[in-house]
């Protein structure tokens, strides 16, 4: 019977060095090698102009949103900063609204939405807005408040305009003067 040769282990030791040494330059040199490749294909463009673009965005249309503000039985003076917008649907928008408070002690409201066409509260929709939560605005005190929403570009097309229409209304606050009241409850 024939025993088979021993491998060289110094060959073996050879060959593994020579590889992880040329696994090391071209784990290296991927970097050059990806600024080469984007720089050819386009892609991945570092620092250039060229915003992302959002196709969600519909550009070939545009709506015209209308702000409305109410007060109900409030001394508040509340309005929209701007009487309408444009908006493609898709994009990202953003309104504001100012509420004064008239009165010389802190007074709680929230803000009810309504829209018309009513079918377009299906396709109006808020990211952030105030009348998520109630309102503590102090006496005399003014303040600004965003509503941020997108109109879906599912919105029919024979819809063109949209009306946004807020009602504040008073409500129980949490400030600590409704907090110190004594409780009805025994």
């Amino acid at each position: 019977m024939s025993v088979p040769p021993r491998p060289n282990n110094r060959k073996t030791l050879i060959k593994l060095a020579l590889f992880s040494a040329l696994m090391f330059g071209f784990g290296y040199a991927l970097v050059p090698l990806y600024s080469v490749f984007c720089s050819v294909t386009g892609l991945n463009r570092v620092g250039s102009n060229d915003a992302p673009l959002n196709t969600q965005v519909d550009l070939s249309r545009v709506v015209d949103v209308e702000f409305d503000s109410n007060v109900h039985d409030m001394p508040w003076k509340f309005r929209p900063l701007q009487a309408h917008m444009l908006v493609h649907p898709g994009a990202v928008s953003q309104a504001m609204f100012e509420v004064v408070n008239k009165k010389n002690e802190a007074v709680t409201g929230q803000a009810i939405p309504s829209y018309g066409p009513r079918e377009a509260a299906l396709y109006f929709h808020k990211i952030s807005c105030f009348c998520f939560s109630k309102q503590t605005v102090a006496a005399g005190q003014t303040r600004r408040m965003p509503v941020v929403f997108v109109v879906d570009p599912s919105l029919p097309k024979d819809i063109n305009t949209i009306t946004l229409s807020y009602t504040f209304f008073a409500v129980e606050g949490n400030t600590r003067a409704e907090a110190d009241k004594p409780s009805s409850r025994s």
